[in-house]
Formats: structure tokens, C-alpha cells, sequence
């Protein structure tokens, strides 16, 4: 079988997120309603910390494969803007300053014992899909980034809106990640659609990213099971 077009392929893999990407579960549907209890907020930012600090291990798993030096050049980017360097501690540290609006410690985040199993194993799931799978299917899961600017968007407005208990400043992880992605979206897809060129690879690409909506509908299913219960 031919492979798609690269216009095919594109709504295709864009398909996927409008059928499966996180924003259509019932946990955050319900954080943009407004009906979250503080604790089931706080359990949400404390279990999504635990897939934050583990983007740059997937994104260095990635460099490690990717065959040329100018792709390696613009993917070490994703690794910084998460770590940080000196002066700009980056995503991780934004993520804290958010866990530490909403009534959670330092040391709360950083020790990941509250983290719960399922979303241990989820986030685990991904690193090491990242680690073992052929470079393109890995830069292929992370194309839930297409799905994102929009929920971005609408989660700053929402969350204040809703929970004025949050202090503003604490919602600078996704004000970052608004000018970030952007940049970040431009190079997944271009190095999905220029290099998937036979219909196998294709179609291992959609998977990838099936994959990725999995894990991260699995992490909500764990944060919602435990904490909104009756």
C-alpha cells in the first residue's frame, strides 16, 4: 500500500488528538468547570510532577538517536527549557512554584513517594518506549504537543477563573510553555512527515502516538481513582 500524502498523514495524526488527547477526560473536563476540590487539584499537580521531571530523561533517551547534528541541535532545546540552566531554572522549577501555589512543599514534589502507582507506571511506560523504539516512532508520541497550545490557553483563563485560591504566579509553567511550544511543534512535525515516507512507517507513527494519549489518559485515570472518590 502507497503511503499518505503529506497532507494525509498530517490530519491523521491531528485525528488522533481530537479523539483521544487528554482534554476530553472527565478529570479535566472537570478542572476547567471549576469543580475540583483543592485536594483532588493538589493530588493532580503532584502526580503530573512525577511525568514533568521525567520530559527531559525521554527528550535525552531521543537525542541520543536522532542521525543528524542540526536535529540534535534543536531537540537538546526541549531538554533546557525543562532543566533549566543558570538564570532561567526552567519548566521543572515552574512546575514546583505551581505545586507550591496550590499548598504542596518542595520537598513533597521532589521525593516522589506520594506518587501513585498507576501513574508511576504510566510515565515509566513512556520513558522507556522512548528509550527502546526507533527514534521516529519516539519523536512520533510526542506529537501530543499539537493537541496542547489550546489547552494551555484555556487552563490559565480557567484556573483563574475558577480557583482564585491559586496564586497567579503559580501558573507560569503554561505561560512558558506558550511561546515554547510552538517552536517545539514545527520540529516534531517536521521530522515525522519529512522521514515517515513508506505507509509502515506511517502507520507505526499513528501508534506511537495512540500510545502517548493512552499514557496520558492513564495518569488522569490514576489521579482521578484516587482522589475523587465518594
Amino acid at each position: 500500500m502507497n503511503a499518505r500524502s503529506a497532507e494525509e498523514f498530517e490530519a491523521q495524526l491531528r485525528a488522533i488528538g481530537e479523539q483521544r488527547y487528554h482534554h476530553l477526560h472527565p478529570f479535566n473536563e472537570r478542572m476547567h468547570a471549576g469543580t475540583l476540590s483543592e485536594e483532588e487539584f493538589r493530588g493532580w499537580v503532584r502526580n503530573r510532577f512525577y511525568y514533568q521531571v521525567n520530559l527531559p530523561v525521554k527528550d535525552a533517551f531521543i537525542l541520543t538517536k536522532l542521525p543528524g547534528r542540526d536535529d540534535r541541535r534543536r531537540w537538546i532545546q526541549r531538554i533546557i527549557d525543562h532543566d533549566g540552566r543558570t538564570g532561567d531554572e526552567g519548566g521543572i522549577e515552574r512546575w514546583i512554584g505551581l505545586g507550591e501555589a496550590v499548598g504542596l512543599t518542595r520537598q513533597e514534589l521532589l521525593d516522589g513517594e506520594s506518587v501513585l502507582p498507576g501513574v508511576r507506571f504510566a510515565v515509566d511506560a513512556y520513558v522507556d518506549f522512548c528509550r527502546t523504539r526507533p527514534w521516529l516512532e519516539s519523536v512520533a508520541s510526542a506529537l501530543t504537543e499539537l493537541f496542547a497550545p489550546d489547552l494551555l490557553s484555556k487552563r490559565i483563563s480557567d484556573v483563574e477563573r475558577h480557583y482564585p485560591w491559586i496564586a497567579s504566579e503559580g501558573l507560569e509553567y503554561f505561560r512558558a510553555r506558550l511561546t515554547q511550544q510552538p517552536k517545539d511543534i514545527a520540529h516534531l512535525l517536521e521530522l515525522v512527515i519529512e522521514n515517515a515516507t513508506t505507509r509502515e512507517q506511517q502507520d507505526a507513527c499513528m501508534r506511537a502516538l495512540e500510545f502517548k494519549c493512552d499514557v496520558l489518559w492513564s495518569l488522569l485515570d490514576a489521579v482521578q481513582l484516587e482522589y475523587s472518590k465518594s
